[in-house]
């Protein structure tokens, strides 16, 4: 029952300690350095009650915190949320529409079943960290660094433990 899978799912500061979260922020403001695009990472233990009651899915929730965290708003529209919800053992990303003619959704699933392989290994840490450098291999490809052009940081690179 879904109910009870959210009511006592893992906690998300036990599954990303602070040194953990710390290794992710590294890595998305190293990989950042490679291309313009930004790279967000959001981490909720489960859903409210009336939300799994109101049947929101992994996907509906990845789009709001989108939404929340203001990954939309960068310049170039080339923001991407990797989302995951672990008490339904979702990984989600919501790339801005910069990157929609880009990047098939085939890709994202394919860096999405990557993360979920480590999850499955028990080895969370380095599943975010290789969608990090999956996805930021896609940004560089379509949004090299131009070089003698400055590139701002246009959102955090800090993961975010939502609720």
């Amino acid at each position: 029952m879904r109910i009870l899978k959210h009511l006592f799912a893992p906690s998300a500061k036990g599954t990303f300690p602070t040194d953990s979260l710390k290794r992710i922020h590294d890595a998305i403001a190293d990989d950042e350095r490679r291309h313009r695009g930004e790279i967000c990472f959001a981490v909720e233990s489960a859903l409210h009650w009336r939300d799994v009651w109101n049947r929101v899915d992994s996907r509906q929730r990845a789009e709001a915190a989108f939404a929340q965290l203001r990954v939309w708003d960068t310049e170039a529209n080339n923001g991407v949320l990797v989302y995951l919800l672990l008490a339904d053992h979702r990984i989600e990303i919501v790339a801005d529409r910069g990157l929609h003619e880009l990047v098939s959704a085939e890709q994202w699933r394919g860096i999405c079943q990557l993360m979920e392989e480590r999850m499955k290994a028990g080895e969370p840490e380095d599943a975010v960290m290789r969608g990090v450098t999956e996805i930021g291999s896609l940004l560089a490809t379509h949004f090299p660094q131009i070089e003698g052009e400055i590139d701002h940081d246009e959102l955090p690179n800090a993961p975010v433990i939502l609720r």
